[in-house]
């Protein structure tokens, strides 16, 4: 084991426990959330970085607050940023904890798939063009004889963006992967308990100035459509402040409930990983002890394994 993962829906006591673990174990957090990437997503994005410093000592933690929010961040970028980090925290001699419940994120690192960032090549777009539908499916079955996502023969243009992909790929394969042999915990609670957990989370939230935080965000220049790719409560937020959610108790019961239904397709996730093969480690409400002994079995006298 040279990783540790803490993974689970929100509101399920992940950064608390992986913060936890991290002091335990002389670790440093790598988070896998797809907004906390973001400068100014503070209280909508949950970084909640008072938790990073339990009793006073600070856990350093890595992807958080390193693009603006002009910036698009892919898939792609957040796996070599992880790498990245995992190459400086395993080269200091402390254990890497990812903690975060964007499953996609996660995926892509345990399972070092294999993606460029392929520019867009002009010349090619417009020899691709002169072919027809069968021709450029014909042309991407040559070059990706695997090909797994049948969605991309289905849309010209994703067609045309596959191969353009596929093409610079066979000509810049990417850098190997780092080797992670990860020790994955996951987060269990009662569906009841965790519906609850998320109310109570998101009226804190709203009391710590969530709309606010949004009305700032316009106030900065940050369009509506930008809001709404954001996420559910920046989503929501945005609607609200449209007049297009009537009052403030419509607004909270709308978005608590999005948020239980995002609960749930995280969890699905998460159990299509165990499925094809992930072994995950389920804890019962964030229970610390058996998260610390559980990890202890991997990490005798304190060493990585």
């Amino acid at each position: 084991m040279n990783m540790l993962v803490v993974l689970g829906p929100t509101a399920s006591g992940k950064t608390a426990l992986g913060v936890r673990l991290a002091g335990a174990f002389g670790g440093e957090i790598i988070s896998a959330d797809s907004r906390q990437v973001y400068r100014g997503l503070d209280i909508g994005a949950g970084k909640d970085l008072g938790e990073y410093v339990p009793d006073g000592r600070a856990i350093p933690y890595h992807l958080i607050d390193v693009v603006d929010l002009s910036h698009e961040f892919s898939v792609f970028e957040y796996q070599q940023r992880c790498f990245d980090a995992f190459g400086e925290i395993t080269s200091r001699g402390a254990l890497p904890v990812m903690v975060g419940g964007t499953g996609l994120y996660i995926e892509a690192v345990l399972k070092g798939y294999r993606m460029v960032e392929a520019p867009e090549n002009s010349a090619l777009r417009e020899a691709l063009e002169r072919l027809s539908d069968e021709a450029l499916a014909a042309r991407l079955a040559s070059l990706k004889p695997e090909l797994h996502n049948t969605t991309d023969l289905t849309d010209r243009g994703r067609l045309m963006r596959a191969i353009e992909i596929a093409e610079y790929a066979r000509d810049h394969p990417p850098a190997p992967a780092p080797r992670i042999r990860p020790f994955i915990l996951g987060m269990r609670w009662e569906r009841r308990v965790l519906r609850r957990r998320i109310g109570d989370r998101l009226r804190q939230r709203f009391g710590a100035g969530m709309l606010e935080e949004v009305e700032g965000l316009r106030a900065q220049g940050v369009p509506w459509e930008k809001l709404h790719f954001l996420g559910l409560e920046y989503r929501y937020i945005a609607e609200y402040l449209q007049g297009r959610i009537a009052t403030r108790e419509d607004l909270y019961e709308g978005l608590w409930t999005a948020i239980c239904q995002f609960a749930k397709r995280q969890e699905t996730w998460f159990r299509r990983m165990e499925r094809n093969g992930a072994l995950i480690h389920w804890v019962d409400n964030a229970a610390p002890e058996p998260a610390l002994n559980l990890v202890r079995t991997r990490c005798g006298a304190g060493r990585l394994s």
